[in-house]
């Protein structure tokens, strides 16, 4: 058998005709041969060659959303803004994008969050975004005089926590009243730290993230 000589095309093709089966027949009720099926004439031998299962495709399709929607690398360059301002603008853009581009991964039901292999991905993911963009930010705003000094892989790691894991309805349910309250409660933590992050636009912007983010426990 030839080798492909377009590896990354044909793992594109495949992310994408995921995507369609996912958007099509939702999370839980999309096989292996669904995604084939929506291949373009790959094989299924082509779909294990790259994946190994749905989760892993699942996967691939969050990264690459949120790659295309970067809060982070989409403030890095930004000479005008401190550390702080970054930081902030960066959770704002983050707030503002999700709550179209992300459907797909908040209409996935109990067996993806319940597979230990994406909820592995899902922490994974999250470490190397800190240490990747929240962490050198955090620097630049120590480094400016915006942010207090600390050290900054451990704030950078405390910030990707609250927002990422503690507050999120996906992890830990709650109804719309907690899931505020745990949110004001993270702001209120990371200030201690130096962190200030809250703002009137802040709290618009967390209103409508949590109206169209409250979904039911999945782990």
């Amino acid at each position: 058998m030839p080798r492909n000589k377009y590896p990354e095309e044909t793992k594109a093709k495949i992310i994408d005709a995921g995507l369609r089966a996912f958007q099509e027949k939702g999370y839980e009720a999309t096989t292996i041969l669904d995604i084939v099926a929506n291949m373009g004439g790959l094989t299924r031998g082509a779909f294990y060659h790259h994946f190994k299962s749905k989760e892993e495709v699942f996967a691939a399709i969050c990264e690459n959303i949120f790659e295309n929607n970067n809060p982070f690398l989409a403030v890095l360059t930004k000479k005008n803004l401190t550390g702080m301002e970054k930081l902030r603008k960066a959770m704002k853009l983050n707030m503002s994008t999700q709550q179209t581009d992300f459907e797909v991964l908040n209409s996935a039901g109990d067996e993806l969050f319940k597979s230990p292999l994406f909820f592995k991905w899902i922490i994974d993911f999250n470490a190397s975004l800190s240490h990747k963009y929240v962490e050198p930010i955090i620097k630049e705003g120590i480094a400016d005089g915006s942010i207090k000094e600390q050290d900054p892989r451990i704030l950078a790691e405390l910030f990707t926590v609250m927002f990422s894991f503690w507050i999120s309805p996906v992890i830990f349910s709650g109804d719309a009243e907690y899931i505020e309250k745990k949110s004001i409660a993270a702001f209120t933590i990371l200030e201690q730290f130096g962190l200030t992050l809250y703002d009137e636009e802040m709290e618009e912007l967390g209103q409508s993230w949590i109206e169209d983010n409250m979904v039911d426990a999945h782990i």
